[in-house]
């Protein structure tokens, strides 16, 4: 096993303050590594960044056919929202079409990351419903599929026929039996792969085009859902959302828990994955932001961009202190 890399600096003054370390792989349409970082076998939870491998029964089942469902929704299937009014409108609309409501889902409530929906709530005296939870448009898939089914309540199961079919296909997208699952922040299952399969499945996604299987057909539909919709993937002030905009939908991104981040490039046919080791998100957006720059499909010029490459470090007088950098090597190839 090789141990992990610097993938994130935080200088204060002239002073190394903080090291964040990692591992990330770039894979090609093959599912050959091109370059790696660290340890390309390292065993992670994908967490978020996997959602549009999660979303692939909705689609390859005919559910999202069956219930028309439309870009936006299928966007919000594959997001981390900020809960903000686009987000939990159309939340609440889907699962109006499906003849459901709040108490259906299985996900929790969360207290949304928007600060206007946050602070209305607050004003209101109100609690936060599970529509407002950040994986609710995810839980609509799992909802529909299970509809679709014929299926029970109790979606999240691990046993139950909608987790089953994404096991399935994280499997046949990342190329290998996954060896254990965890629990997901949302409480759906979330199943273990290394490095090397989590970039391996985002090149399968990128080089989908090329193919014109049904998986392969699906992951069209929903990498192109996120690039047309990157306010609904995360919302806005989010890096998913911004750097999508700054790629003007030639690569989709996404983010997971615990310092995880993806990318999915079709005109290059190449699949991105990282891992930064103690979860950190402020390294996490400076290494995917490095790695996509140095491939040249992100201007490092761009606002979007210098706000995660090398975001200032400022006080509560807004004096900037210091800066965070990607580390050495992952600028260029």
């Amino acid at each position: 096993m090789t141990d992990p890399v610097p993938m994130a600096e935080l200088w204060r003054a002239d002073l190394l303050e903080c090291l964040h370390l990692g591992h990330g792989v770039i894979c090609d349409d093959s599912g050959q590594i091109v370059q790696a970082w660290g340890d390309p076998e390292a065993l992670i939870y994908p967490r978020s960044s996997c959602k549009m491998v999660q979303a692939l029964p909705l689609v390859t089942s005919g559910a999202a056919a069956k219930y028309g469902l439309t870009s936006e929704q299928l966007a919000l299937a594959c997001a981390s929202h900020n809960g903000a009014a686009i987000h939990t409108s159309r939340v609440r609309a889907w699962l109006g079409d499906l003849g459901l409501d709040d108490s259906d889902f299985r996900c929790g409530p969360q207290m949304p990351d928007d600060r206007e929906a946050r602070y209305a709530l607050i004003r209101g005296h109100e609690e936060p419903c599970q529509y407002h939870n950040n994986c609710s448009g995810k839980h609509c898939g799992f909802l529909t599929l299970a509809q679709h089914m014929g299926a029970g309540p109790e979606y999240c199961e691990i046993d139950h026929p909608v987790q089953r079919a994404v096991r399935e296909a994280f499997e046949e997208v990342t190329g290998a039996a996954s060896p254990g699952y965890g629990i997901d922040g949302c409480s759906a299952p979330n199943f273990q792969t290394t490095l090397h399969g989590l970039a391996r499945a985002m090149a399968w996604f990128a080089s989908a085009g090329d193919r014109g299987d049904r998986q392969s057909m699906a992951a069209q539909q929903l990498v192109a859902a996120m690039v047309a919709h990157p306010d609904l993937v995360a919302g806005e002030g989010r890096a998913c959302t911004e750097l999508m905009r700054a790629m003007e939908g030639r690569v989709a991104v996404k983010t997971g828990a615990e310092g995880v981040f993806v990318a999915i490039l079709p005109e290059r046919r190449l699949g991105i994955a990282l891992k930064i080791a103690d979860g950190a998100t402020r390294a996490s957006e400076c290494a995917i932001a490095a790695i996509l720059t140095g491939l040249d499909v992100l201007d490092r010029d761009l606002a979007a961009t210098a706000k995660r490459l090398n975001p200032p470090l400022l006080n509560r007088r807004n004096i900037e202190v210091g800066q965070i950098r990607p580390a050495a090597g992952l600028l260029s190839r």
